[in-house]
């Protein structure tokens, strides 16, 4: 078989399976939660089984235990953590009318600072800003309910999501000598490296990814909670669980706790402050450290290529390509690496007398 039509049957299999991604998007969410529940849990399983488990026991154990764990923590948090959402969800036409009015106390030294016409643009922007933040505000519960009917029922999350995790986990190995058994036996040395590379990335995409997640939602609201700031912790998690998409995060939390610190603290300028300083060190700490670390170096992409990736997945395939963008980016990145790598290493790069002028040159 031919180059040409390799890459042919390659760039077919992709588009098939696209096309298959966005006619069956509304199905997916508990099977895409299931199979990267599967995947993290794996080398668990496979220690158990090293420990004299057998495999269904050593899946079962796993699974127990994981979902034990999540269902004390929804137990223990989610009650609390609703509690803050619906208070916020209510009381924030509130906080929008009470910046409102502090914008109008405080217009003649607006006017004053900025001048007539600049003041009058500047409260038309907070205006505009304004309506946009009640009307996303207004639509949120609904975006809600759309994403829970349309990705997957609460059934489906519930109950699906851990049978898809435990039938995976109990073939697992079969799965992976099935795989093997389909690969060409010509390139089945070359494609296993290459599988392997995508496995290493994978595993540090959903690692660092969680834990970006977890260790933001953690901070922001332990910090904002440790502060007072109403509704701290509900805005906490609503920021950290938005970190997935590069700054979202930052923006939507920092934006609604600056608006709710300004109303509850004024005229105390230093909690204001308090409250911007928290994100912003957190900020400098995840953009330089935390995520460049645990997603970033484990994918090689840029930041702004995983924006577009959210972006184009998310516009494709809704919630669950938001939820997919991160993992198929580095799957990209490994690929496109390796054809890197073997382009360079190709008579089209080299030209036809590159290895002649490259053994003349170290002569």
């Amino acid at each position: 078989m031919t180059l040409r039509n390799q890459v042919l049957i390659w760039i077919s299999f992709l588009v098939v399976l696209i096309l298959l991604l966005w006619l069956f998007r509304g199905i997916l969410l508990p099977f895409v939660v299931g199979a990267a529940l599967a995947y993290l849990l794996n080398p668990l399983v496979n220690q158990l089984q090293q420990w004299k488990f057998n495999r269904g026991s050593a899946t079962a154990v796993v699974l127990l235990c994981v979902i034990a764990i999540i269902v004390s923590l929804f137990v223990m948090l989610v009650p609390l953590i609703g509690q803050q959402v619906v208070g916020l969800i209510q009381r924030l036409p509130g906080y929008v009318a009470d910046l409102q009015a502090l914008i109008r106390r405080w217009s003649p030294e607006i006017n004053e600072w900025l001048g007539p016409e600049r003041a009058a643009q500047f409260e038309g922007t907070i205006n505009d800003l304004t309506r946009q933040a009640l009307g996303f505000i207004a639509t949120l519960p609904a975006e809600l309910v759309n994403i829970g009917y349309t990705g997957a029922s609460v059934i489906g999350i519930t109950i699906l999501t851990p049978v898809v995790a435990f039938y995976l986990l109990l073939d697992w190995e079969g799965m992976v000598r099935g795989l093997q058994s389909l690969l060409p036996q010509d390139y089945k040395e070359e494609i296993n490296g290459i599988l392997k590379d995508i496995d290493r990335s994978m595993a540090g995409v959903l690692r660092g990814q969680g834990g970006v997640l977890l260790i933001d939602a953690a901070y922001y609201a332990t910090a904002l909670s440790l502060i007072g700031l109403n509704f701290g912790l509900a805005v906490g998690i609503i920021g950290g669980l938005l970190s997935f998409i590069p700054f979202a995060g930052f923006a939507v939390g920092f934006a609604l706790s600056l608006g709710i610190a300004i109303v509850q603290f004024w005229p105390n300028w230093w909690m204001v402050v308090a409250v911007c300083a928290i994100f912003m060190v957190w900020q400098f700490i995840e953009g330089n450290i935390l995520y460049p670390k645990l997603v970033g170096s484990s994918i090689n992409i840029n930041p702004v290529w995983l924006m577009f990736a959210l972006l184009a997945f998310g516009a494709l395939f809704g919630f669950v390509g938001l939820l997919l963008a991160v993992p198929l980016a580095a799957i990209v990145a490994v690929l496109i690496r390796y054809g890197v790598r073997k382009y360079k290493a190709s008579t089209l790069y080299k030209g036809t007398n590159g290895d002649a002028d490259g053994d003349a040159s170290a002569a």
